[in-house]
Parts: structure tokens; C-alpha cells; sequence
């Protein structure tokens, strides 16, 4: 019986499997991260026609790629991660492509080499979606289909010079043929200005893949080695296909050199230009690149995981490579592909790939960025996953010589990348969640603000976003109807910010400026509410008439000494409509809600309602993971005369934790305040004061 053989008319579904798998499996529950507020801020509430101009100063040919875009899908989460699936699952195909068009005899391994692309654990910002797509996975397609086209061109072409050649020698009369007006064919032609103008729209939009450009001249070579004998003759060659690429690679150089030097560049500043790097430091980088992308990165999930190896997530992961390794063993041991002579392809794909490793860590050194894994730095990492697939592929197939033993260390590299994927959109669901429960936490405690206000903390408890990325949201939120000019809400971090033209100092009455893209936030720091966010506990408002200067005196000096400029009479607490986002849907009501009613009802003054509200939290089996949490319903119960509870719980938080001492000290004193003298409360409420030892 003749076993089943799996042919190319597969490859198709195998990415679009791959895809999903590495990808989609926890789409539903990821969102919108770091740059990606902004930019759907901008769709939202300036339409994508703003993208042109807010782009002029940044990178001026990315804008229409992001009115295209933004003009098709809406500002929602859900969909963005959709399209960045499709995304994906093209920029698979567009490598396949390119490289069976390189290396047509060897189809096997260009598949493998674009699998592993498809994967490629070392870049982990998929889920950064709406940024990516338009400034990285969108030209870097374009890129990819250039290199495809070139190699089908040049093919085309020799089989037409060859069949021209025949003829000429069948008919040697034949005056057309032998003019040579048959010699070049219109596709070649085409092919080729398909490539050039792929080239433009590939490295023109964005810097991230000024280093690739050679890449294609290898591949160029690579092709004519099958044709051309010699090596002046073949560089000759060479030279004479590459050099309309070489031409727009240099004009791109060229406006490169002076909009970073010359024009109106706005965002990361050329390193090399400012310090030239010393020969040294060049070298680590190149050495750190190579290892990164061509030996590290294909293992990290071994390693993230044996962190916590007990851990859901964990197991989920290792349990995804080994369904997934099982599956492409039996894919690749079915595959009916021919692989040509792997020695010649292997050659070829590890010096490419050494070159596009290297070559790919050019702009990023350029501007003085580091090559971090596991952050928002492994975006660099992109314009490395091409020369760190094929140098991965082109060693294994040059080292191993058994079929099946290549088919092992494929399928488990191809596992390991998937496993690694799963990891990553772990860690932004994580992420999604996190910054789920700030906005609604935020519109809980805030149903409303006054215009002008800024939101000041030192730092949130969150990876992938900075102040900017909260700006955008907070804006969302609470002015729903914004129609231009300023915005009129800002969340500023004080430790990043502190000492620049932001926010200069943390005096009263010091302007406070944030831009995004062309609208700008003006505030003043005495028009400012000061939040904070634990990593394990509820969003508070912190209030200096409180004494939360005293009470999170162990927190960051950036975070109390902006205390005293918490302004809490900016909430607008009379409102019937909570400000929130159309797209998140309203949790489990757990403590952190019926924290922040209680909150709210203090700022109200209203001590009965705090108390309720934190009753029915306790009752449905709800209490604080952070005991400073209690306070607020100590001095509730003080204060409306049930000081026999209030001390209890007193106690008992201190019992929890000694760090709270300040914190009580400074409810018991409020509540002294509030009693009156020489009455049997004043004496229960200055014997709990000797308790816990506070200093009058």
C-alpha cells in the first residue's frame, strides 16, 4: 500500500495553522498596548486623515500607510488583533514566496526557513498591533515580495535568453531573432518593476530595514552561481541586475542622512552621529546580535519556562510544543518536496543569513537602542528574522546529513517558536488584563474630572505601557465628545517626567505640557490629582488633607512628593453617567469596586455609605490584598462613634502589617479631631493613639 505523500497545495493551510496556533489561541483576550493608544485615539477622534500630517515630522511616508489602514478598520481591539493575524499569516507566504523563487530546487528547505520566519521566537510585539502592522509588517511585506519578484525576474530571464539562444540555433536565418528583439520578454520586465516599486514602499516608510538592501545582492548571486562561471564574470553579473535596487537603497540613504540631520526628524536621535561608536562596542553588539537571533532565541522558552515550571501558563506552553512537534514531525516526514542538493543551499543560506543578522542590527546600533529580549526592545528584532531563519535552517541542513534526524530538529525548532509565541501572548493577556482593571477601577473611583486636570503617579504596575499610552485612553474616557485643540486630560509619570519640559518640578503652578503627535495637553501642577496604583491592591486618589503624605511615606519619592498637589475636589462625584470605554465590558464586581464606592462616599463625606459599601464587599467574601485598603473604613466607623470596631480591625491590620502604623496613626488623629473633649470617645480614642504609639 502506498503511503500518503502531503504536497505543495498544503503549504498554504500549514501557515494559516501555524498562524493560529502561535498567534490566535488567546486573541479574544488581548488588546491595545504601548504606542497603540495614541494611534487609535488619532482614528477615533482626528480620522485617518490626520495620520498624514502627523507623521510629516516622524516619518512622512508612514502616514499613508496608516490612513489605509485606519480608514478600513475601527479603533477596536479585537479587530486589530484579528488583522494582525491576517498580517502575519501574509508576511508567512510573502517569505515562502520570495524564497522558493531564490531557491526553486530547493523548496523544502525554503519552506522550513519561512516556518521558522512565521515563528521566529526572538521577536515578541505582535500583539502590539495597530503600531506594528502599519510601521514594520506592512513595508517588511512589501520588502519580502520585492526579493521574490527580483529572483523571478532574473529567472525569467535566463530561461528566455536560453530558449532565444535555441531558436537562434534552429533558425540562424532569422533576422528578428538574431537582432535580439525577442530576447527580453515583457514579464522579466514587469517582475521587475513590481520589484523596484516593492522596494520603495518597503524601505521608504520606515529605517528598520535600511540594513536589508544587500540581502538582495547575495540572493542575486546566489541565483547566477547556478548560471555564471567565474567569479568576475558572475560579480559582473551581479552588479548589472542589482544596481536599479542599489540606486533607491541610496536615495533612501540619502533622505535618511538629511531628514535625521537636516529636516525636521522627531523621534529617535542618530547615536553615531552624536558619539561616534568605538570599534569595541560594535563588535559586542554584532557578537550579541548573532547570538541572539541565531542560537538563543530558538531555546528561550526552555528557559522562560523553567522559571516556574509549576505555573498554568507554563504547562500550557509545554504542552502546546509537544502537540505542535508531534504534528510537524509527521508534516515534514509526509511532505513531498524536493530538496535539492542541501550543501549549495546550506553554504548560501548560513552566509545570508550571518549578513541579514548583522546587517539587521544596523539601525537600531545606529540609534543607540539596546537588542533586549523579553521587552518592547525585541521589535528590533524584526529586521533580523529573515538572516536568523535562514542561518538556523542553512546549519542544521549543512550539519545533519540523516533525513530524519533534520526532520527532528525541524519540527522542534518550529515547536519551540510556537511554544514561545503562546508564552509571549500569555505575558499580553496578562498585560490587557492589568490595564482593564486601571480603567475601570479609574472610572469607579472618577466617574467624572474637570477639564485641565492631570493625572500624576510615579509609575503603574504595568509593563507595556508609558504615561503617553494612558493619556490617550484617559482622553477616551472622559471627554467621549473631544472636537480638537487641546486635550484636556493627561496622565504624566512623575519619576520619567520630573526635570523636563514636561513637567519641570513639583511646585505649584508649574505648567505641565504632553504631546501627542500634533494635540498637546497644557495643565499645571496645581490642577492635578495624584493616584496610585500597588502592584498588589486598588487604584487610590491620594489626598494631602489625608495625610497620605505621611501614610505612603515608604512608597517613591516621586510618588509622595507629589502628594501635596492632589487635588481631589477636581473629581466630579454628582454625575450619572461613569466615564468608561465602549470596548471593555464592566468586570465581576469584586472588592476593588466596592473600595473605590467607599471612596468616593468619603469624598462625599458620607461615612454610612462607606460603611456599607465595604459590608457588602466582606459580605459576598471580598477583603483588601493590600491593608492600607482598611483605613478608609476605620475612620468611617470612628467617626460615627463605633470606635470599639474601629480599634479591633485596627489592631488587627497592624497584626498584618507593621507598615501601617503611619496610616492609622493618621486616621486616629483625624477622628480626635472630630471628638469632643473631655468625653468618654476623646479618652477610648487617645488610649488607641498610645497603642499604636503615635507622636502628637
Amino acid at each position: 500500500m502506498k503511503s500518503t505523500r502531503v504536497t505543495i497545495k498544503s503549504i498554504p493551510y500549514v501557515f494559516a495553522i501555524v498562524t493560529i496556533i502561535a498567534y490566535g489561541l488567546l486573541l479574544p483576550l488581548t488588546g491595545f498596548y504601548w504606542d497603540d493608544w495614541p494611534f487609535a485615539w488619532i482614528a477615533k477622534f482626528l480620522g485617518p486623515k490626520e495620520f498624514i500630517p502627523a507623521f510629516a515630522g516622524v516619518r512622512p511616508f508612514l502616514g499613508p500607510i496608516f490612513f489605509v489602514t485606519t480608514s478600513l478598520i475601527p479603533p477596536v481591539p479585537l479587530y486589530w488583533q484579528i488583522f494582525a493575524l491576517i498580517i502575519r499569516f501574509i508576511s508567512g507566504l510573502s517569505a515562502w514566496f520570495a524564497l522558493s523563487q531564490i531557491w526553486p530546487h530547493h523548496k523544502r528547505q525554503a519552506l522550513i526557513a519561512s516556518l521558522l520566519f512565521l515563528i521566529f521566537p526572538g521577536y515578541s510585539q505582535h500583539w502590539v498591533a495597530f503600531t506594528h502592522i502599519n510601521q514594520e509588517w506592512i513595508p517588511f511585506i512589501f520588502y519580502l515580495l520585492s526579493f521574490g519578484f527580483t529572483a523571478r525576474a532574473l529567472r525569467n530571464y535566463y530561461v528566455t535568453a536560453r530558449k532565444t539562444d535555441e531558436l537562434i540555433k534552429q533558425s540562424p536565418n532569422d533576422e528578428g531573432i538574431a537582432s535580439g528583439r525577442r530576447i527580453t520578454p515583457a514579464r522579466p520586465r514587469n517582475d521587475t518593476i513590481y520589484a523596484l516599486l516593492l522596494l520603495i514602499a518597503g524601505v521608504f516608510p520606515t529605517e528598520y530595514f535600511i540594513g536589508l538592501e544587500p540581502l538582495r545582492f547575495l540572493f542575486i548571486w546566489a541565483i547566477l552561481s547556478e548560471k555564471v562561471q567565474g567569479f568576475g564574470q558572475r560579480l559582473t553579473q551581479t552588479l548589472k541586475h542589482w544596481w536599479p535596487y542599489l540606486l533607491i537603497w541610496l536615495a533612501n540613504a540619502a533622505w535618511l542622512a538629511y531628514f535625521y540631520t537636516l529636516g525636521t526628524y522627531g523621534s529617535y536621535e542618530v547615536e553615531v552621529i552624536q558619539s561616534p561608536l568605538n570599534i569595541a562596542h560594535v563588535f559586542s553588539a554584532m557578537g550579541e546580535a548573532l547570538w541572539k537571533a541565531g542560537f538563543y532565541i530558538w531555546a528561550q522558552v526552555l528557559v522562560l519556562t523553567s522559571k516556574a515550571i509549576t505555573a498554568p501558563a507554563t504547562l500550557l506552553t509545554l504542552v502546546l510544543i509537544v502537540i505542535s512537534f508531534v504534528f510537524f514531525l509527521f508534516y515534514l516526514r509526509k511532505l513531498d518536496l524536493y530538496d535539492g542538493e542541501t550543501k549549495t543551499f546550506a553554504t548560501a543560506a548560513i552566509l545570508v543569513g550571518l549578513v541579514g543578522i548583522l546587517l539587521g542590527r544596523i539601525p537600531s546600533l545606529a540609534a543607540g537602542l539596546p537588542l533586549t529580549l523579553q521587552s518592547s526592545y525585541d521589535r528590533f528584532m524584526i529586521s533580523m528574522m529573515l538572516g536568523g531563519s535562514l542561518f538556523v535552517t542553512g546549519s542544521i541542513e549543512l550539519l545533519v546529513r540523516n533525513i530524519q534526524i533534520k526532520n527532528y530538529a525541524f519540527a522542534l525548532l518550529i515547536a519551540l517558536g510556537i511554544g514561545q509565541q503562546f508564552f509571549n501572548a500569555n505575558i499580553f493577556r496578562r498585560d490587557w488584563a492589568k490595564q482593564q482593571e486601571i480603567y475601570w477601577q479609574l472610572a469607579w473611583r472618577i466617574p467624572a474630572m474637570k477639564p485641565d486636570t492631570a493625572l500624576l503617579t510615579d509609575q503603574l504596575p504595568i509593563d507595556y505601557e508609558t504615561d503617553l499610552s494612558f493619556t490617550a485612553p484617559i482622553n477616551w474616557m472622559y471627554a467621549p465628545d473631544y472636537e480638537g485643540n487641546d486635550l484636556p486630560y493627561a496622565l504624566v509619570y512623575t519619576e520619567k517626567r520630573l526635570g523636563t519640559a514636561t513637567l519641570p518640578s513639583l511646585e505649584p503652578n508649574v505648567e505641565i505640557n504632553l504631546g501627542l503627535r500634533r494635540v498637546t495637553f497644557h495643565g499645571s501642577t496645581s490642577q492635578a490629582i495624584v493616584i496610585h496604583m500597588p502592584k498588589n491592591g486598588c487604584l487610590r486618589v491620594l489626598d494631602p488633607a489625608r495625610g497620605d503624605e505621611i501614610t505612603y511615606a515608604r512608597q517613591s519619592r516621586f510618588l509622595v512628593n507629589a502628594i501635596p498637589l492632589s487635588d481631589p475636589s477636581r473629581i466630579i462625584t454628582d454625575v450619572n453617567q461613569m466615564a468608561k470605554l465602549s470596548f471593555l465590558r464592566e468586570p465581576e464586581h469584586t472588592w476593588c469596586y466596592y473600595y473605590a464606592r467607599a471612596e468616593l462616599a468619603y469624598q462625599n463625606g458620607a461615612w454610612n455609605q462607606v460603611i456599607d459599601h465595604i459590608h457588602e464587599a466582606t459580605s459576598l467574601g471580598y477583603e483588601p490584598e493590600d491593608p492600607f485598603e482598611w483605613l478608609t473604613y476605620i475612620e468611617a466607623q470612628a467617626v460615627i462613634g463605633n470606635i470599639n470596631d474601629a480599634d479591633k480591625i485596627s489592631t488587627e491590620v497592624f497584626a498584618q502589617d507593621k507598615r501601617i502604623r503611619q496610616g492609622l496613626c493618621q486616621v486616629w488623629k483625624r477622628v480626635q479631631t472630630q471628638t469632643p473633649a473631655r468625653s468618654e470617645t476623646a479618652a477610648r480614642v487617645t488610649q488607641v493613639l498610645s497603642t499604636f504609639q503615635c507622636a502628637r
